[in-house]
């Protein structure tokens, strides 16, 4: 893993150790991933177009393009492998709440 995916791999495995990776599904089906990063903070992840909401993944992985993702991507996508996922069922609302959340952080 630390060939292919540089130095987000030994992180990455620490979040999925740490069980910091939880899938959020409504009931349409509609899906987002939260990670609990290791500053404490909670990233938004999207497998579905491989996209976090992390500073590392815009500069690294969009501006820079140094690296395939974050550590958070790569935990996500370790954590559907392992099956390591917390499962969170949100209303439609409660997951709108959350993808805009994340936007008001930003603006």
């Amino acid at each position: 893993l630390k060939f292919i995916f540089g130095p987000s791999a030994v992180p990455a495995l620490d979040l999925v150790d740490q069980r910091s990776v939880t899938r959020v599904t409504s009931p349409s089906g509609r899906t987002a991933y939260q990670v609990l990063g290791s500053s404490g903070k909670l990233y938004t992840c999207y497998s579905s177009c491989h996209f976090c909401t992390c500073p590392a993944f815009g500069f690294t992985v969009l501006q820079k393009n140094e690296s395939l993702l974050c550590k958070h991507i790569l935990a996500v996508y370790l954590s559907q492998a392992m099956g390591a996922c917390q499962e969170l069922t949100v209303s439609e609302e409660q997951l709108t709440s959350i993808l805009l959340a994340e936007e008001e952080d930003e603006g």
